[in-house]
């Protein structure tokens, strides 16, 4: 009987161990595949999850080389890698705006450089303050206005010449009113400027163009001879330059340092060597190389020294020998600050050459002004060029309409336009 039980309690044991087992399984069972499923589940985002980063970092990578490159690079490659982007973002524009400026832009450049002659102690501030924003004028308007164009250099018989043409345009109850008499002064002035239509940058004749440079010492020849090469080449054309002044070695040496800057062969003799020798060298040497223009430096000489301006005759024929016709363009640059004495350096120079324009540099630097309208109306030479500043770009074509517009125009910008 006791191994009965033994076997009935082993049977039961087991029974028992059986029904543990059937409850553990299916838990066992049924656990792994929902971790399975789940981990299934969080696989397949994942697979799915992984390009998606990678995709965009991907993307961004070839949309943004240079905007990637700087972060990850040291600084020294970050520094190159702006210093090469810098030229892009300056040069791209400025090629397009270099051939031509628009009128607005001139006249406010214009107007900028005038200042002092704009200001209220200025020749055209004068007369503004003297005619404009007044309903009735005095009747004595002709004597304040001969009394201001005297004070500002335009000279005895200019000023006479003007106000007897005003005077013959206005009635006299035209002359009470201010905006008529403003009118005259601005229509006069401009008829002055533009001498029968000849005023402004000359046209390129001559295979070269040969334009001398001529004035008294400190007048600016050499740096407006810089500028102007500055300018022509800007525009395409091929130019040497002459040191013609072989008696001063720095005029040399900065006539050599502006054909360094701009790119131009400058032609240079010994020093005291004959003038006329190296304008005729640099005749030949334009011709040997296809360049367009010769622009020749000379001497400064005070227009009372006979001896000296004689010589100019000189190298005028000198030029000619060198080439039938040179030179084409005799410049005569004049320093608007002397005032009446420009007006009498331009009649001793006409006198001795043919002058063809004057360059009237420095005309920043004066309140007065009105000896441009002194000397176009005196000698029927006119003006060229006009330097406004120090600026190579400050070297301005003449322009009788922008020029009165900027001197005797409104203030604001848009009504230079």
């Amino acid at each position: 009987m006791e191994i009965v039980y033994v076997l009935v309690g082993i049977v039961a044991l087991v029974a028992v161990y059986f029904l543990f087992l059937r409850k553990q399984e299916p838990e066992k069972l049924e656990a792994p595949p929902g971790r399975e499923l789940a981990e299934k589940r969080e696989e397949t985002p994942k697979k799915r999850e992984e390009p998606k980063p990678k995709a965009p970092v991907e993307k961004k990578t070839e949309a943004k080389p240079a905007s990637a490159a700087p972060a990850a690079a040291a600084p020294a490659e970050r520094r190159a890698v702006e210093e090469a982007e810098v030229p892009i973002e300056t040069e791209a524009p400025a090629e397009p705006s270099r051939p031509s400026l628009t009128r607005a832009r001139d006249v406010v450049g214009l107007r900028k450089g005038l200042a002092k002659s704009r200001s209220d102690e200025g020749f055209f501030g004068k007369l503004k303050a003297l005619i404009s924003g007044k309903k009735e004028i005095s009747p004595a308007i002709a004597e304040d206005i001969e009394e201001i164009l005297l004070a500002s250099d335009v000279g005895v018989a200019t000023t006479q010449a003007m106000l007897a043409r005003i005077k013959e345009t206005l009635s006299k109850s035209d002359l009470l009113d201010s905006s008529r008499v403003w009118d005259a002064v601005r229509d006069e002035a401009k008829r002055i400027l533009e001498v029968d239509g000849k005023a402004g940058a000359f046209a390129l004749r001559g295979s070269p163009t040969v334009v001398l440079m001529v004035g008294v010492n400190g007048a600016g020849k050499t740096t407006t001879i810089g500028k102007l090469a500055t300018k022509l080449q800007a525009d395409g054309k091929k130019v040497v330059l002459a040191a013609g002044d072989t008696f001063r070695a720095a005029a040399v040496q900065q006539l050599v340092v502006w054909g360094d800057r701009v790119g131009c062969e400058v032609v240079r003799g010994k020093d005291g060597a004959d003038p006329g020798s190296v304008v005729f060298d640099a005749i030949k040497k334009a011709q040997e190389t296809g360049a367009e223009v010769v622009l020749a430096d000379t001497a400064g000489r005070l227009h009372t020294k006979t001896n000296l301006m004689a010589e100019m005759k000189k190298i005028a024929k000198t030029a000619d020998k060198a080439l039938a016709g040179a030179p084409h363009e005799v410049l005569l640059v004049v320093d608007a600050t002397n005032g009446q004495n420009a007006l009498a350096q331009a009649k001793e120079f006409k006198e001795q050459l043919e002058l063809t324009g004057i360059v009237l540099t420095k005309l920043d630097g004066t309140a007065k002004g009105g000896v441009i309208l002194g000397i176009c109306d005196t000698f029927g030479v006119p003006v060229r060029f006009v330097g406004l500043g120090e600026r190579p770009d400050d070297l301005r074509d003449f322009s009788p309409d922008e020029f009165v517009e900027a001197l005797l125009g409104p203030d604001s910008e848009s009504s230079a336009a």
